[in-house]
């Protein structure tokens, strides 16, 4: 691995961007392959002596600022904007939390949650920690799930998927209601002096920008969740899903159950997690 990750990857994002991605004419005889350093400087209102040191790594701490107009003039996506505030933490030193006497996130599961979990195979069911963190879960929602996208991270995190992965907004028709949702959920952990969670709020406002930035905006409300959540899986078509929500542990964790909240779900979910047909009864959320 190289010592300047930070550089390496500002690069090779500016030159696999092309001119007309940007609103600039093709020009002839580029001798470099997408934008030129004084072209991406113009776009991100940046001098090219600055972007130089940038790229070689003799400069290895912009400002949030400086970042979000790279990231904004390169057109990243909200998945290239986390990797490159991570990249940026590293160069500059700021690589984790100061230590404190609150650890984070509950990630460790208990035997008998993991034994329940056993005996609801193959439902669909998962265990979240208070950032909406999957920590354990069942092979019926890895079925369900893993196709979307969802457990790509690590640990994966479904707040981070709906705010910061373009697929989410495919897998969830009603993306808007599912992004108050879990806004919401994260909006009354800042508000209790959470770093962690003020932390992910900071990597996902840089990441997703306004659409989650908006949703924090306001007071902290609780989150309402609404009876049925539609998934558009790519095997199993349209499903409605009712979810079942168990606080675990004085709600430091949560254990997430879903059921088909119509037959056609019922038998897509049959269908999807092996069991034979009927076996899992739509219920009326």
């Amino acid at each position: 691995m190289s010592d300047n990750e930070l550089g390496a990857f500002l690069r090779a994002r500016r030159e696999a961007c092309k001119p007309a991605d940007v609103g600039l004419p093709d020009g002839a005889r580029r001798r470099t392959p997408g934008l030129r350093r004084s072209e991406l400087a113009t776009v991100a209102g940046l001098s090219v002596e600055y972007l130089t040191r940038l790229e070689q790594g003799r400069d290895r701490n912009p400002s949030m600022q400086v970042l979000t107009a790279l990231a904004d003039a390169l057109r990243m996506t909200p998945e290239e904007r986390i990797h490159l505030r991570s990249l940026n933490k590293v160069a500059s030193g700021a690589i984790g939390l100061c230590p404190s006497v609150y650890e984070g996130p509950a990630r460790t599961v208990r035997s008998t949650v993991r034994a329940v979990l056993d005996r609801l195979e193959p439902a669909p069911a998962a265990v979240v920690n208070l950032l909406s963190e999957v920590v354990a879960r069942t092979s019926g929602y890895e079925r369900l799930f893993g196709p979307v996208g969802l457990l790509d991270g690590d640990p994966p995190s479904m707040i981070k998927y709906v705010f910061a992965d373009t697929r989410a907004r495919t897998a969830f028709p009603d993306w808007d209601r599912v992004a108050d949702e879990y806004a919401a959920a994260l909006r009354l952990e800042v508000a209790q002096g959470d770093e962690y969670a003020a932390e992910l709020v900071s990597e996902l406002s840089f990441a997703a920008g306004e659409p989650f930035a908006e949703r924090l905006s306001g007071p902290p409300e609780p989150p309402r969740m609404a009876a049925v959540e539609r998934l558009a899986h790519p095997q199993a078509g349209q499903l409605r899903l009712a979810r079942e929500v168990l606080d675990l542990d004085g709600g430091e964790q949560r254990l997430l159950v879903y059921l088909p909240a119509d037959a056609a779900t019922s038998a897509a979910l049959d269908r999807l997690t092996g069991r034979h047909p009927g076996a899992l009864k739509a219920v009326t959320a």
